[in-house]
């Protein structure tokens, strides 16, 4: 309670200084390290799902025409058997014996089963469970009335790290943490909307990644005084004079937990907007990937009140946030988490997804299992040297043809 009333009290000192961004525009400038972290995941996520789906049937099978009508629900980004075919080490199409006319039905490889089976040794481990619930936990914790809306949640279930039927298989182990409840509204359609509750606050976990960096230095830190966010810039990203001036006087102003409300600001002010910051920074440090779609960013900031605060901070604070357009989609990644295209601390739970990105690259050639980037690279380089023999070539016939003008007219 002390903290909640210093921040106010800071809060009525700041309303005198009300500062805004400056008029200048933060150009978006390509990181090709962090694209490339993006693209990595290209379709792992519903191959995860289709996996997940096979897994559940008592045969461990699923008809393919199934696997058809469930693309929309899975976010299969082509036909069913095209993606099935297009990861031959995880997939494999086969027809039931014994059974006259039978359809084909999709099973997972001996390589994929092997792997799936490592990864529920992971999920089963005591400690990595209640990790996700706290994650969970404190994602509730960043609403004001300890709540989100399950269509908010399952736009962070993979993210999160969450199994596919967390209502069913994860929630009833932590009744001390979480209930459903009724939101009180309705959606678009008329239907009743219902959300998850955490059950009481905790103030253990009322923390963020921040308070914890600066209180490892300085035991006082936080409290209202000032926490300097992480910036990294790529190469060619040069911000003007007066935007650095600005990011310099933003960085000093008092940092406010993500866990405190902070809504009594001016929403126009330059602290409300470091707020704003430090929601999303601990958001995105809640997810094991340390990235989600924008959409997401969008969907929990329009539930908790931000609106357009979201979108200005993630515009104004390119070091901070980065924003790919890679995967038919925008993905806001935090740029502190990696190391060129490498998560700096990697989850156990990535160590299995970047273990099935491995088999996912895997294609046959000629009965050979070989790397899709190498495949890639050799076409490439097969290319250049065809451009490079097609020049020559050109050369040699123009060469030709001089001689052969010169001869005539001799």
């Amino acid at each position: 309670m002390a903290l909640r009333h210093l921040t106010t009290a800071i809060a009525a000192k700041l309303r005198r200084h009300v500062r805004t961004f400056v008029n200048a525009k933060v150009k978006w400038v390509r990181d090709p390290y962090l694209d490339k972290a993006v693209e990595n995941e290209k379709n792992l996520k519903p191959l995860l799902s289709l996996k997940t789906v096979i897994l559940s049937q008592p045969s461990k099978t699923l008809p393919l025409r199934t696997v058809a009508a469930l693309k929309p629900h899975l976010g299969l980004p082509t036909t069913a058997l095209r993606f099935i075919q297009k990861y031959p080490y995880i997939f494999k199409v086969f027809r039931p014996p014994n059974k006259s006319l039978s359809t084909p039905h999709v099973k997972l490889t001996p390589k994929a089963l092997s792997l799936h089976t490592d990864e529920m040794l992971i999920l089963s481990l005591s400690h990595h469970r209640k990790d996700v619930a706290e994650r969970l936990a404190k994602l509730l914790m960043l609403a004001r009335a300890k709540r989100l809306p399950l269509g908010v949640i399952e736009k962070f279930k993979f993210d999160l790290g969450l199994p596919y039927d967390y209502l069913l298989s994860f929630l009833p182990e932590f009744p001390e943490y979480f209930q459903i409840c009724d939101m009180g509204f309705r959606d678009p359609s008329g239907l009743q909307v219902f959300g998850l509750e955490l059950v009481k606050w905790r103030d253990d976990l009322a923390v963020s990644v921040m308070e914890k960096r600066a209180r490892s230095k300085d035991s006082e830190a936080g409290n209202g005084r000032p926490i300097r966010f992480s910036t990294n810039l790529p190469r060619g990203f040069d911000l003007e004079k007066r935007v650095k001036n600005w990011v310099e006087e933003w960085q000093n102003l008092p940092y406010i937990s993500p866990y405190e409300d902070a809504f009594h600001l001016n929403p126009n002010s330059d602290q409300a907007e470091k707020w704003a910051v430090a929601v999303i920074h601990e958001m995105l440090n809640l997810l094991v990937s340390k990235k989600t779609e924008k959409e997401n960013v969008y969907s929990l900031g329009d539930y908790l009140g931000f609106g357009m605060r979201f979108k200005k901070a993630l515009v104004h604070h390119p070091g901070i946030f980065y924003q790919s357009n890679k995967i038919r989609t925008q993905t806001v990644v935090l740029r502190e988490a990696f190391k060129k295209n490498f998560l700096i601390e990697k989850h156990p739970l990535i160590g299995m997804r970047y273990k099935y990105i491995y088999l996912m690259n895997l294609v046959l050639r000629r009965g050979i299992p070989i790397h899709a980037g190498a495949i890639r690279y050799r076409e490439r380089l097969a290319c250049i040297k065809g451009q490079k023999f097609k020049a020559k070539e050109r050369s040699q016939n123009r060469v030709k043809r001089d001689d052969d003008y010169h001869h005539n007219d001799d």
